[in-house]
């Protein structure tokens, strides 16, 4: 048969061919040009756990001088994860129960109300601890038999947790752990299906009446007994010419049964052959706790099934050691580099096994620190620096005497709480109405060594916004109901010192002043949805709960944090979590644009 030549018809088929193959791929092109953000039908939009770990007091400074040594779980943060480096709480007094309370709900103090770890409560008519609740009773776990009781109670907002539970209907678990009451309950909120404390009078895992008892806590605490480690050495892990300091930290208080320099025995009292209560704060005091909560945490991933439900789980820790060891050997110790180049082994487990368990990149991690520490003022002071102690009973004695002339009946002062002078009842109404008496007690508390500044409660309500950044900073602190009538600002590395007379400081170092080296911590976000990179702008670590909540399709109440935005990225295809994918490496810099 003879070809058509005619040229009409052969454009013809031409424009037939092109019509099919532009209707064969269309699809194909559509998908590839689905805008950036735009979410494909199968991809699964949020995290399987959310994993929060606080390490009580860590500086964000520990980071740049430790880092190079860390090959485990702190190095994958770094290296894997957003790091954000300048990160520091806002606010004035810089506790464990404030700094945990403000991570888990993304409120600041002033909202949340746990202003510090204590406070006086004017109607009980004495101090009470931010967990204190006396409608419950503490549950010791394998049989032991715990005092006192503790909640949740008084958090005036819910807890990041409370709201995932509540708004991601039945299924959801809420797991924490911790050495203290206070950072695992202000973790777990009110609605924690285990929510788990060490008691170390009785050398006991713990919960109370407003939190189930788990029947897996009960079965691990029975089976791994923190006596286990009765007897065990804390020695170095690294050669001396790794430690960056002096082997005795410079005017260090050591825990009983502690010498001071590494090594540590962990025996209890001199004669004790056998665990006891000292033995149980030397515990507290080493990295084998550290070890232990890891151990914990990854059994409860197990043994709950974390992060194999319908639903998104939580599985909260916070690691206590690096504040007891820091609050005895101040940060710049041997016992501080190492506890933390453990814990940096100890994570570095804990991440692995949740790759295997859970899968890698199914879960997400938030990892930051209640607050820093300040130098111990000793070790100060060999540089001619001006640091010191503020002995807060010298305080309390110079405001009795400054209104001795002024004939107000004695005493005048309940308590010196925190920062804060709480008045007995009426009294400070008295001192408004007289100013001479009230310039008296400022003088008199001016007087004091250490003392910068004094404010007065009217000052500070309603967090007004033309104020100094210490007054911002102390009102972000401040609620009337429970804060002091006055609030006391020491000076800088001049640490609080609340000895009374007569008797020795038990630490080394503390913090809780509105200074950086107490409100710089690191916050570092890893996996589910992250962009990895180094981040410079300012942030607070109130960021971390609504960070999560964008994740999880989770609205919070209240916040006074945001969303960390710039570190979000649209969700990688899910792997199965017996067959984890090793993701590309990302270089650890900060991206040119919002991923």
């Amino acid at each position: 048969m003879a070809r058509n030549k005619n040229p009409f018809t052969r454009r013809i088929r031409t424009i037939i061919l092109l019509l099919g193959l532009i209707t064969t791929f269309l699809p194909i092109t559509r998908a590839q040009e689905r805008p950036p953000h735009a979410r494909a039908a199968n991809a699964v939009t949020k995290p399987k756990l959310v994993v929060l770990i606080v390490v009580d007091q860590m500086r964000a400074d520990y980071i740049d001088k430790f880092d190079f040594q860390w090959t485990g779980g702190l190095k994958r943060l770094v290296a894997e994860g957003a790091w954000f480096r300048n990160a520091a709480f806002p606010y004035a007094v810089t506790t464990t129960c404030a700094g945990h309370a403000t991570i888990s709900t993304g409120a600041l103090p002033a909202t949340h109300g746990l202003i510090s770890n204590e406070w006086w409560d004017r109607e009980l008519h004495k101090e009470i601890t931010c967990t204190d609740d006396s409608k419950v009773k503490n549950v010791g776990y394998a049989g032991a038999a715990v005092s006192g009781g503790n909640s949740a109670a008084r958090l005036l907002v819910p807890a990041f947790a409370d709201e995932l539970k509540f708004q991601s209907g039945p299924g959801v678990r809420v797991v924490t752990f911790s050495l203290k009451a206070r950072s695992s309950i202000t973790l777990g909120g009110r609605a924690g299906d285990a929510v788990t404390w060490f008691d170390p009078a009785v050398g006991a895992w713990a919960t109370s009446s407003a939190y189930p008892v788990s029947k897996f806590v009960e079965e691990y605490a029975k089976a791994h007994p923190v006596s286990g480690d009765y007897g065990k050495t804390w020695t170095p892990l690294l050669p001396s010419s790794a430690y960056l300091y002096s082997e005795k930290a410079n005017g260090a208080v050591p825990p009983p049964g502690f010498g001071p320099a590494l090594p540590h025995p962990l025996r209890g009292m001199a004669n004790s052959t056998a665990p006891d209560p000292v033995f149980y704060d030397q515990w507290e005091s080493s990295p084998y706790a550290d070890t232990y909560l890891s151990r914990f945490a990854e059994a409860a991933v197990d043994e709950l099934g974390l992060g194999k439900r319908a639903g998104t789980d939580f599985l909260g820790v916070a690691f206590s050691p690096v504040d007891f060891v820091g609050h005895a050997f101040g940060p710049r110790s041997w016992e501080i580099q190492d506890v933390l180049v453990r814990l940096d082994r100890d994570l570095g487990e804990f991440f692995s096994h949740l790759d295997r368990a859970v899968g890698k990149g199914n879960y997400v991690v938030a990892f930051s620190a209640d607050h820093g520490v300040g130098p111990i003022p000793e070790d100060l002071q060999k540089l001619g620096i001006d640091a010191g102690w503020l002995h807060v009973p010298k305080v309390h004695e110079q405001i009795e005497k400054a209104l001795e002339p002024f004939h107000f009946p004695k005493p005048a002062v309940s308590e010196i709480g925190g920062t804060g002078v709480y008045f007995t009842p009426g009294t400070y109404d008295k001192l408004k109405s007289n100013p001479e008496a009230l310039q008296a007690v400022f003088h008199a508390m001016l007087s004091v060594p250490g003392v910068a500044a004094v404010y007065r409660a009217e000052e500070l309500e309603n967090r007004p916004s033309t104020m100094s950044p210490m007054e911002i900073a102390q009102s972000e602190s401040f609620l009337s109901s429970r804060s002091g009538d006055l609030v006391l600002v020491p000076k800088p590395y001049w640490l609080w010192d609340y000895s009374e007379p007569g008797t020795s400081r038990d630490y080394g170092a503390t913090h809780g002043a509105p200074y950086a080296y107490d409100q710089r911590v690191p916050v570092l976000l890893m996996g589910f949805g992250i962009q990895p990179g180094e981040y410079f702008e300012a942030i607070t670590p109130a960021d971390i709960a609504p960070t999560l909540a964008a994740l999880c399709g989770v609205t919070l109440v209240v916040s006074d944090g945001h969303v960390l935005s710039e570190a979000l990225k649209e969700p990688a295809p899910v792997h199965s979590a017996s067959h984890p994918i090793r993701p590309k490496s990302v270089p650890t810099s900060a991206p040119t644009s919002n991923p």
